[in-house]
């Protein structure tokens, strides 16, 4: 498989020795959560996953990544550790073939890979999801990766270093201003890390020691983290106001420029930092397979199973998975929903294989966690609110068990943290628009459609940190 030519030599999607070969597409929660369950239940199968990075992101504590919490290691697994009985192929799926059982992909350096098939798990995940709102596209910033991650730490530093340069005393205000749009988890995590970030950089500069640095969270929807129960919504709500931000519910941006946004009340913001976590969109691949979808996500039976394609499974962001406690309605788009039904599309590949019986997708939500920076938390385990220390303690330890790695070093980085000032350096790895958003739009939605966009501004994608 090393060469990319692997499955081409007509053995009918058999791998090598005549081993079944089953081909996960995606590296994220639910690909890693498939692979990793086939390749102990079926050790005699050739597990291949075909991922466009050679890591399993932790999409949760990017914000961390992005404030100078965590080092952007620390949140990327290597697939091949996590998954040592599989085969990893680094390159984006672009062509699959599902009567001729073949999948291709384009690798980093634009070589051309293809191989067969004995069993296909869909597992791609989702992408940033845009609005056509004008200018969004060109001026806001995605976070939906490491680089995003990195890129935007790094321009929130230069930031405030330019507004502290005397050369630049009227742009000041515009650079010590950051609007986030969408206060779902991600981008109330932001938020709430955020102003801590630049509360510290603001403190190094003596020239900005008066000047005050605004933070702007604005949402369509009624109120912060509207997917959460009020009483916990408002704590969250509680711990942003307390530290200086902005919290605009009920309102939207209509225009982004180069200078600045304007509201969908009609105030102009100047501000040189938008911040887009507004929902998520299915990844593109699905488009032109010629099978059913449900607001973009390839249709499955609730045994993850692709109707009319009994060897195709899907799950995950990617999947319309039927939810059994709401009757016609589908499972969110979260990690944990991500990483069981990856887990069961493994059970299910493997009784397909004669290995153990499949069962239907059915699950118990334990709560959620949310991270808001320093000793601040909001947590619902097993329906008991928390706040405070003692959700900061159960979200912490969520995320150190949910991660497949590097633990040790996350702990070392948040006693670091507790303890010493965040190193405020830009590093100069991501420049220019390096990591723009996707141009197209969300599936029939117009600017005005209030219902369509409060929808999509509390989207979690696979970063909810539902448990």
């Amino acid at each position: 498989m090393a060469d990319g030519t692997a499955g081409t030599d007509g053995t009918g999607g058999r791998g090598e020795g005549g081993r079944p070969r089953v081909v996960v597409i995606g590296g994220g929660f639910a690909g890693l959560a498939t692979a990793g369950r086939l390749t102990k239940l079926v050790p005699h199968a050739e597990v291949v996953v075909v991922s466009a990075t050679d890591y399993f992101l932790y999409l949760p504590l990017l914000p961390e990544v992005a404030t100078g919490v965590l080092d952007p290691r620390r949140v990327a697994v290597p697939l091949a550790t996590a998954l040592p009985g599989a085969t990893i192929v680094v390159g984006t799926v672009d062509a699959i073939d599902l009567d001729g059982h073949t999948v291709g992909w384009t690798d980093p350096e634009g070589g051309r890979g293809e191989t067969t098939w004995d069993r296909l798990v869909i597992a791609a995940g989702s992408t940033n999801r845009l609005l056509p709102i004008p200018g969004i596209a060109e001026h806001a910033h995605g976070f939906r990766g490491v680089a995003e991650a990195v890129y935007l730490r790094d321009h929130i530093v230069r930031q405030l270093d330019i507004a502290a340069s005397e050369h630049y005393p009227a742009e000041r205000d515009a650079r010590c201003t950051f609007v986030v749009v969408g206060a779902g988890y991600t981008g109330t995590e932001i938020a709430a890390q955020g102003v801590l970030f630049t509360d510290q950089l603001r403190a190094a500069h003596r020239s900005l020691r008066d000047q005050r640095v605004r933070w702007l969270l604005v949402d369509l929807a009624p109120r912060v983290l509207p997917e959460l129960s009020p009483r916990l919504s408002r704590t969250a709500d509680e711990v942003l106001r307390g530290r200086g931000v902005e919290v605009r519910t009920g309102i939207s941006i209509e225009q982004a420029h180069a200078r600045g946004v304007r509201l969908t009340t009609g105030e102009e913001v100047p501000t040189r930092t938008v911040v887009w976590c507004v929902g998520v969109r299915p990844d593109p691949i699905v488009e032109g397979l010629g099978l059913a979808t449900d607001k973009g996500r390839l249709v499955v039976d609730d045994h993850l199973r692709v109707p009319g394609r009994p060897d195709v499974l899907a799950c995950g962001d990617i999947a319309a998975v039927p939810d059994r406690t709401r009757p016609g309605q589908l499972t969110a788009m979260t990690a944990q929903h991500a990483q069981r039904q990856g887990t069961l599309a493994g059970r299910n590949v493997a009784a397909s294989l004669g290995v153990g019986d499949a069962r239907p997708y059915s699950h118990h939500d334990l709560g959620f966690v949310v991270e808001l920076g320093g000793r601040d938390a909001a947590a619902n385990p097993l329906g008991v609110p928390l706040s405070g220390l003692a959700a900061t303690a159960v979200t912490r330890g969520y995320h150190l068990v949910a991660m497949p790695g590097n633990r040790i070093r996350v702990v070392v980085d948040w006693l670091l943290d507790a303890v010493l000032r965040r190193p405020a350096a830009q590093l100069g790895l991501v420049r220019g628009n390096a990591v723009p958003l996707g141009t197209r739009p969300a599936d029939g939605h117009t600017v005005g459609d209030r219902d369509a966009v409060a929808e999509n501004d509390t989207t979690a994608g696979s970063a909810g940190s539902r448990t």
